[in-house]
């Protein structure tokens, strides 16, 4: 008993142009790749960068409500010996 045979479509490529689209093709991975690479590293940068603001805004904070708290006690003071 035979099986039947599949008919094979025909290819309007030729081998050269498969080629060139399979290369083509890796190439455009290897930018995707290249792209998310760098919105990676684009989004870390952006992280560190706002990170360090924030610590800075902190610092200025604290060293700004120290400030008052000493202005106050300070004013405090004044007022108390002038009751005196």
């Amino acid at each position: 008993m035979e099986t039947p045979s599949k008919k094979l479509k025909n290819s309007t490529m030729t081998h050269e142009e498969e080629e060139e689209m399979q290369h083509d093709i890796s190439k455009l991975q290897d930018q995707m790749q290249q792209i998310s690479l760098s919105q990676k590293e684009t989004k870390n940068e952006l992280e560190a960068m706002t990170n360090v603001k924030i610590d800075g805004i902190k610092r200025d904070m604290v060293v700004l409500n120290d400030g008052l708290k000493s202005d106050m006690e300070a004013m405090m003071n004044v007022k108390i010996e002038g009751l005196k």
